[in-house]
């Protein structure tokens, strides 16, 4: 319980975001209830029914036989953290800064494409709640909202675009001028998705949002895809099946880009951003963490895209501890994959990431209900962040380290 009349609360540098808690708590006293559930399985149930066949499949499918989405959860439960005690927490700070922007907490809103398969106004609740609680917010090529509407609905918030690299140059490069003109002043590539893995829900049903029409609308308003529809002879307008999977297939489907076309894209998205951030998403190896410093990323997403791309491939939580140890020192290294509570930030924190992305839990609340949706999973999840920073006995992130974890018992 958070103490409303507490005077620690007018001291501290970050919100009392535990008070969501208490907010909860006291609503049967006003005759209302708590919006939902944000237990994730319960969260999940309760997203399954309110979306289509079509939105639970995608949203939910993972590679093969979910054997990689099971690892990253393994990985998880395999770390335990060591609560101190007697910590003068009452001032605490959740804060962080990533890439110049301070945050109210070291977690955002990963890239998820075609968010219109969850709710009729797609990215726009998604941006709008992140900017109300000052968590970073990542657009994904896939969007399924014009760029421009998105800056417009996130506003003054800290926002990323991640990048679905074209087998076109003018085409990518027109991504990102529109990317950068509109606010989005970090740049993520996403490496691991040429062509999307097997998903036999997804499969079984032909289940392809951007082959039905649906999602293309950041292709739809390039002016420069524009002019590619206009030569293919697809009118978007009186054929939108075509034209989505002629965007589609323009970024995804099977065509791989590899490190020599990478020292091209990072020096055309610094010019046009003026030397602003650039990251490769996707990265797992040790390897290709090593190549992304040598070429001179300023960072990494360490993700297996949520087991939905490889099946049997390392937990994305194993592969952090194995990077960190590599290159922790010499590049700004974010998480990404599996992410279900404040715990589990908790824990990729203490193995070395600067950052965490979230991602299935907020798409979610989206699913469940709009925008008030998102807003009541991500301010549960900061609420469930300050209270395990304040019992757990963390007074800042940075407190938040290797030292901080276990591991669980294991028989022999």
């Amino acid at each position: 319980m958070s103490d409303p009349n507490n005077p620690n609360i007018t001291e501290r540098s970050t919100p009392q975001w535990s008070l969501y808690q208490r907010e909860n708590f006291w609503k049967p006293n006003t005759g209302e209830v708590p919006l939902f559930n944000t237990e994730p399985g319960k969260l999940e149930e309760l997203a399954k029914e309110k979306l289509t066949q079509g939105g639970w499949f995608y949203a939910s499918s993972n590679a093969g036989l979910s054997h990689t989405h099971l690892a990253n959860r393994q990985a998880f439960f395999r770390h335990k953290i060591i609560p101190r005690q007697l910590v003068d927490t009452n001032l605490r700070d959740t804060s962080t800064t990533i890439f110049g922007h301070k945050v109210s907490a070291p977690f955002g809103f990963a890239p998820i494409g075609i968010n219109k398969i969850y709710h009729p106004l797609g990215e726009l609740p998604v941006a709008t709640v992140a900017k109300e609680l000052n968590l970073p917010y990542c657009l994904s090529t896939a969007g399924s909202t014009a760029i421009e509407k998105v800056a417009q609905a996130n506003g003054e918030g800290p926002r990323f675009y991640q990048l679905y690299m074209p087998h076109d140059d003018e085409l990518t490069v027109s991504l990102l001028r529109r990317a950068f003109k509109n606010g989005f002043d970090v740049c993520m590539l996403t490496t691991d998705t040429w062509q999307l893995g097997w998903r036999h829900d997804d499969i079984s049903a032909g289940n392809y949002a951007f082959y039905r029409g649906i999602g293309a609308d950041i292709g739809l308003t390039d002016p420069v895809f524009r002019k590619r529809l206009e030569a293919m002879g697809i009118d978007p307008e009186k054929d939108p099946q075509q034209a989505g999977a002629a965007w589609i297939d323009s970024v995804w489907h099977g065509r791989a880009w590899s490190w020599e076309k990478m020292p091209w894209l990072m020096k055309t998205w610094k010019e046009i951003s003026g030397g602003r951030p650039f990251l490769l998403k996707g990265i797992q190896s040790v390897e290709d963490a090593k190549k992304a410093v040598e070429i001179g990323c300023d960072g990494i997403v360490v993700s297996n895209h949520a087991g939905r791309q490889v099946d049997g491939a390392i937990a994305s939580l194993d592969a952090l501890e194995n990077i960190v140890a590599a290159v922790g020192d010499q590049i700004y290294i974010t998480y990404d994959s599996g992410i279900r509570g404040a715990a589990d930030i908790a824990k990729a924190l203490a193995l070395g990431a600067k950052f965490v992305f979230v991602g299935r839990l907020w798409v979610w609340g989206l699913s469940i209900m709009g925008e008030t949706g998102v807003r009541h999973v991500m301010k549960s999840l900061l609420a469930d962040f300050d209270i395990l920073m304040c019992v757990g006995g963390f007074q800042n992130v940075e407190q938040i380290d290797r030292s901080i974890l276990g591991t669980s018992y294991r028989f022999r």
